[in-house]
């Protein structure tokens, strides 16, 4: 049955370009350097992680007498200039890069997070999210409004577990807060902490987020991509390992692990290889960049078409359509140019203005385009609306046919570890066949590529990931009502019920509204 043009309409009248991609997973940045300008080291790293969070951006850096937080809302760029930086003098520092999650995207909420009192202060970049945030706060008996943020939750925590520690030496008492706050955290979180003398990485029993441990010649630094520890001439020494804890200070880098044996199940979100991650950066000891290449390779092999061009959609389509295109046989060649100083567009009113946004963004080069068969191959497809304004430039280029290659099975299932996707409601793919998608992007041919072939691309297959967007499968229990203003609406939803992992399609339906064909 053909798709309505009611639907069409209210579909494209609620989205805007940007809701068509899986929006960021955050960065973060430490460095531990004595007699080196961290400050300077972590504005680099940053910069190198920008890709992930581009709602704010800060830093904390400590010179041992004292800690000093920085943070503005916007890139990293806005957040720091040299006159800033010079300012910051100190051995150590943090940064972190923000999209958010839980939280809406103010100052406040912007990282590194600061606790202060009597003669301790700490401050702490998070790159996740939460489940059990109302929960936590909830257990602890926490005003509203006392914190806005998951990670200004965790921020509370500590510092109230620190203040039974105060006898102690501050080395002591952050592994005891730490050992009795972390084991109460559920969901995705790699932090980096820093007090005034030592910096700390930590990552959570499955491993959702990155995490990296570099060296520096005197000195170490962690981060959520390789391509951080590239930037400042660190060489890569490991990944932090699911549900460990890693210290470093003057007497060198050593780790502990805080959790139940049985809570660790790597499980790293699949779609750092399919999206998040920058196509330079290794994950479980893989380039992501051929990984993206071989995902093309198996796109070729399990849906093969004539063409005359294969061409990618900037940026992270592009490896697999190079993939695509060796496996096939078929031309490489640009299809489209990408304005790269286009940060996030504006909400349209009208159809007509949404199309403008995304030639904003995105425009065909007519030469490479007209009369030829195209096969366009992309990282995903959340929304379909940008992609459906794309195939529109592409037919009016002169296009004599588009074959829609996903390197990525069908996006289904909100994500609660990290990723602002919206509801089921809100997923074309949750609402639609793929041969309905098809008829929406008005295509002449689409496939997505399978799990099993997306896995394989890895080089990782045995590892453990996360693919619950995809299944529906959630390693983690998850509340029905998680939203951003978890902790800023206090009038909101009842207290959670929960989503169990591996939930039925029925409970599904129950669960999310709407229905699943």
């Amino acid at each position: 049955m053909p798709l309505s043009a009611d639907f069409i309409k209210k579909w494209e009248e609620t989205s805007t370009p940007d809701d068509d991609t899986p929006k960021e997973a955050c960065g973060v940045f430490a460095v531990y350097a004595p007699d080196q300008p961290v400050a300077h080291l972590t504005y680099l790293g940053l910069y190198a992680l920008q890709h992930r969070g581009q709602e704010s951006a800060g830093m904390a850096v400590s010179d041992g007498e004292s800690l000093t937080v920085v943070k503005e809302m916007g890139l990293v760029s806005n957040a720091f200039d040299d006159r800033t930086l010079a300012a910051l003098e100190g051995h150590l520092a943090i940064g972190q890069n923000r999209y958010s999650t839980t939280g809406s995207s103010t100052w406040r909420n912007a990282q590194p997070v600061y606790r202060g009192f009597d003669h301790v202060e700490f401050a702490l970049g998070h790159n996740g999210n939460l489940v059990n945030t109302e929960e936590l706060s909830t257990t602890a008996n926490m005003l509203p409004g006392t914190v806005t943020s998951d990670s200004d939750l965790v921020a509370e925590l500590l510092a109230e577990e620190l203040k039974n520690h105060t006898g102690e030496g501050t080395e002591a008492a952050f592994e005891a807060a730490l050992r009795t706050v972390l084991p109460t955290l559920r969901g995705a979180f790699s932090f980096v902490l820093s007090d005034r003398d030592r910096i700390i990485g930590v990552r959570d029993p499955n491993g959702f987020r990155p995490l990296c441990l570099g060296r520096l010649d005197n000195g170490w630094v962690l981060a959520s991509e390789t391509p951080a520890l590239d930037v400042v001439g660190a060489h890569f020494v490991r990944e932090i390992d699911p549900g460990e804890v890693v210290v470093i200070d003057g007497e060198g880098c050593r780790s502990f692990h805080p959790f139940a044996e049985d809570e660790i199940d790597p499980r790293l979100c699949v779609f750092e290889f399919v999206y998040f991650a920058r196509p330079d950066a290794v994950l479980y000891g893989q380039s992501v960049h051929h990984a993206r290449v071989r995902m093309g390779e198996f796109l070729s092999e399990q849906a093969p078409v004539e063409a005359d061009l294969v061409m990618g959609v900037p940026e992270s389509g592009l490896p697999a359509a190079e993939g695509y295109a060796r496996a096939s046989g078929i031309s490489y060649g640009q299809g489209l140019v990408k304005n790269r100083y286009i940060g996030r567009t504006f909400i349209a009113p009208t159809q007509a203005m949404r199309a403008a946004a995304v030639r904003m963004k995105l425009n065909p080069l007519r030469d490479n385009i007209n009369g030829q068969r195209l096969v366009v191959v992309d990282d995903s497809i959340v929304r379909g609306t940008t992609t459906r304004a794309m195939v529109q430039m592409l037919r009016a280029a002169g296009a004599a046919e588009i074959h829609m290659r996903i390197s990525s099975p069908p996006y289904r299932w909100p994500c609660f570890y990290g990723m602002d996707t919206g509801s089921r409601g809100e997923l074309l793919a949750a609402n639609l066949t793929v041969e309905e998608i098809r008829e929406y992007l008005d295509v002449d041919t689409l496939a997505y590529l399978t799990l099993d072939h997306l896995l394989e691309s890895t080089g990782a297959v045995g590892a453990g990931f996360c693919s619950a967007c995809l299944t529906g499968e959630y390693p983690r229990e998850v509340p029905i009502n998680l939203t951003k203003q978890v902790l800023e609406d206090p009038g909101g939803p009842a207290k959670a019920e929960r989503l169990l992992p591996n939930s039925s399609e029925e409970s599904s339906e129950r669960l999310f509204g709407g229905s699943k064909k």
